[in-house]
């Protein structure tokens, strides 16, 4: 185990005791229950760092877009999905040499790192708002170890907003990156897409708070839901990934 992990694991189980001791009220069953979600987050933390060191990345930390003075209404932190959250939700046997896959709101470039490393796209793009998150990104794919499948990747610095989502894009990644109005304008634009090139189109949906209004526009259809583990309750957005179709216009011709 690594220093840095033994590090995390340390300091949250100190945390953990130091809290049932303080409060001096926890029963039995809350204790076992607190140390049982303590040993899962460590375990998944601790995959992801040896990921990350294995792979020669860095891809986890947890970044407010205040600190780059980018904060506004709609936009939310960054945090990175999970490794492995496309290996859980779109079978490689589903992706050709022919897909474009896109990451909105891109970050230190995760997802991808795994889209591109994992299936045969033709083309993976990444898109972020902040510069800083970006040029990590790059480095990333500069100096991993991963053996890319894909090598057309393509790192776009962009407001979501001022970015045109290209008419042959297959499979969209989002990570709860921006809500409300700007969550709905840029889906009206990926339908309109759909629209202008009529194509299969996958969106891969990671702590979908805005499924409502997907659904709302009657061109989403849910295909699946994946949860974290056995007590994740499906109808919470957080911590699941849901994937959906895009469905063609009404009295669009065949």
């Amino acid at each position: 185990m690594s220093v840095l992990i033994e590090t995390v694991a340390a300091t949250e189980l100190a945390a953990l005791m130091e809290s049932c001791v303080d409060t001096g009220a926890a029963t039995t069953a809350g204790a076992v229950e607190g140390l049982r979600r303590s040993y899962k987050w460590l375990r998944r933390t601790s995959v992801q760092l040896l990921f990350e060191r294995r792979y020669g990345v860095r891809t986890s930390d947890v970044v407010g877009l205040e600190e780059f003075g980018l904060a506004r209404q709609d936009r939310v932190y960054y945090s990175a999905a999970n490794w492995q959250t496309l290996r859980r939700t779109l079978p490689r046997r589903d992706v050709g040499e022919h897909d474009v896959f896109i990451d909105l709101g891109s970050g230190m470039g995760r997802m991808v790192l795994e889209a591109a490393s994992r299936y045969p796209f033709g083309k993976v793009i990444g898109v972020e708002l902040s510069e800083e998150l970006n040029d990590i990104a790059r480095q990333n794919i500069a100096g991993t170890r991963l053996r890319l499948r894909c090598k057309d990747v393509d790192l776009v610095r962009s407001d979501v907003l001022d970015y045109d989502i290209p008419d042959d894009v297959s499979v969209v990644f989002l990570n709860n990156p921006f809500r409300g109005e700007t969550f709905a304008t840029v889906m009206e634009r990926l339908i309109a897409t759909v629209d202008r090139n009529p194509r299969p189109v996958t969106v891969i949906y990671f702590n979908p708070v805005e499924e409502a209004f997907l659904l709302s526009t009657g061109r989403f259809r849910r295909l699946r839901t994946v949860t974290r583990g056995r007590r994740s309750a499906e109808d919470s957005p957080f911590g699941s990934v849901r994937v959906y179709a895009i469905t063609e216009r009404a009295g669009a011709r065949p």
